[in-house]
């Protein structure tokens, strides 16, 4: 079979337009991978809330945030090491730029977020660990207060608050850490904890989880953390925080150790014994509620990318070593918590493409085969809850952070919240690393199995066989680095007044079923009569 561009490609009676990129090529189908939605057997639990995102809390206060691609090659010749407005000891204008509070009474926005719903819509980033929190209703600081880097007023958190109840999203946030919360002898004080969590409560508003800190095993100065900051502070300070947030906001779980940077490509450049995650588990002891991580494994162009021993490529995007980079990271902080957290629940309270703001092929079709298939093996892996980084800042943003327009990861999250159910099932066939197939019950309808069938072959056609009728939702676009993205051969777009348009499935026969080169298809099998799915 032969597959040319704008060609249309047959399967299962329908008709799908296939775009492959360059001159003509051969689609070669592989041999048949089959599954029997029925009988796969259930391998663990998501939260309602398992697809989840980030806002920086530098997002809410305005700052200096990682400048825009289309921005940095104007600042490169005049950067200085560490340009106006960046931290101490951090690169500084060619890294960075003033961004002004994001508005979360944009329609668009709320619209766009509630889809998502029901989510966590996680407050915080390194920016949070020097925030002051300005408890009064007169003007702010111009300047933030000795030991502190930002100030958040109590009109950018009620609009936070505001935001979370509109869209059906609940808060996890983190505290500040920095030393203008410390005491002389340098411990941490809960003065600034009582009052963000008091005026919260006095706004209607909860916190349905939180980490102490961001980032733990990467403190530093530059980060908010205090000079010499190690494993025995970090101790000092959780024996200090566990029991004011324990009575002081009981219902809230308690994350942590919220680490980054290891078990991955990107761990030893990162790693720091005094304060890597093993150190600071062994000097806390078992505290929380949930063990939390992130997952970063490359770094982006704008700290290095490919020129790092941990960079990636727009090439290599596809390939088996770039979608599997995730499970080392995993798999270490897994051993972790079952050495000194077991049996807790696992969270990524935040994951992209690369740390440093994204690559620029984030914003992408390229970067959504990442996007779905980290969800859907940390589902696998027991992940509880996903958190994105981010809503709507930077590359990685699911929405443009100046239009709010969606990019294609934006259309494969509401394809996920549509569709995945709670319960994740194990396809019993072993997929081709290039045809990686994954199940959860299909929301909302009982006995229902939904299939998310990944094709990350640039040039191959494959097979997929299912034994039952479906209804077919495949993802491509005309060019891998498009920003726009296709659904069963029709460009997803906001419609009128920013509507969203419909996401119909094809119905789609028994038997064999085609999956494009470089697409992503859900199906989904209302009939399937899954035991688990009851």
């Amino acid at each position: 079979m032969k597959i040319t561009n704008n060609h249309s490609c047959a399967y299962s009676g329908t008709l799908l337009r296939v775009v492959l990129f360059g001159s003509c090529c051969t689609a070669a189908f592989s041999a048949d991978i089959s599954v029997n939605p029925t009988s796969l057997p259930a391998v663990g639990q998501v939260d309602a809330r398992f697809q989840a995102y980030n806002v920086e809390m530098l997002e809410i206060t305005g700052g200096q945030f990682w400048k825009p691609y289309r921005d940095m090659s104007k600042a490169a010749a005049a950067a200085e090491p560490n340009g106006p407005g960046s931290r101490k000891g951090e690169p500084g204008a060619t890294l960075y730029q003033y961004r002004a509070p994001v508005d979360l009474s944009d329609p668009r926005l709320r619209k766009l977020a509630a889809a998502l719903g029901p989510t966590y819509m996680r407050v915080s980033g390194t920016w949070a660990n020097s925030t002051y929190f300005h408890d009064a209703d007169g003007p702010a600081p111009t300047t933030p207060p000795k030991g502190f880097q930002g100030v958040l007023t109590r009109q950018e958190w009620k609009g936070v608050i505001d935001f979370a109840k509109a869209v059906n999203a609940e808060i996890i946030t983190s505290f500040a850490t920095s030393p203008g919360t410390r005491n002389a002898e340098g411990v941490w004080t809960p003065d600034q904890a009582r009052r963000f969590l008091a005026y919260t409560k006095s706004i209607g508003g909860r916190i349905a989880a939180a980490e102490f800190m961001n980032e733990p095993n990467f403190a530093a100065e530059s980060r908010g953390a205090p000079k010499g900051y190690d494993a025995a502070a970090f101790a000092r300070d959780i024996a200090a925080f566990h029991p004011f947030l324990k009575q002081t906001a009981p219902e809230t779980l308690f994350l942590g150790p919220g680490s980054t940077g290891e078990g991955g490509p990107i761990g030893a450049a990162m790693s720091n014994s005094k304060v890597g995650s093993e150190a600071l588990l062994q000097a806390t002891g078992p505290v929380y509620d949930v063990f939390s991580y992130h997952i970063y494994v490359a770094a982006s162009e704008r700290c290095g990318g490919a020129n790092t021993p941990f960079g990636t490529t727009a090439a290599a995007a596809l390939s088996a070593e770039w979608l599997s980079r995730p499970n080392s990271v995993t798999a270490y902080y897994e051993s972790l918590r079952d050495r000194f957290e077991p049996g807790k629940p696992l969270w990524v309270t935040e994951m992209a493409d690369a740390a440093c703001g994204g690559n620029p092929w984030a914003s992408t079709f390229l970067d959504t085969f990442r996007y779905l298939d980290q969800h859907a093996t940390l589902a696998q892996q027991g992940v509880r809850v996903v958190v994105h980084n981010t809503l709507a800042a930077s590359d990685y943003g699911l929405l443009d952070e100046t239009t709010f327009s969606p990019r294609p990861n934006y259309w494969a999250a509401l394809l996920w919240n549509r569709l995945m159910g709670t319960t994740v099932l194990k396809p019993k066939s072993a997929p081709a690393q290039d045809l990686r197939v994954y199940a959860q019950c299909l929301k909302d309808v009982r006995g229902g199995v939904t299939i998310l069938a990944i094709n990350a072959n640039r040039n191959e056609a494959k097979s997929l066989t299912l034994p039952d009728a479906s209804e077919r939702y495949t993802m491509t676009a005309p060019q891998l680095e498009d920003s726009h993205v296709q659904l069963n051969g029709k460009e997803l777009k906001l419609g009128a007044n920013d509507s969203l348009p419909e996401l119909r499935g094809v119905a789609t026969a028994a038997g064999p079923i085609t999956l494009p080169p470089a697409s992503i298809t859900f199906l989904t099998v209302p009939e399937a009569h899954n035991a688990s799915c009851q």
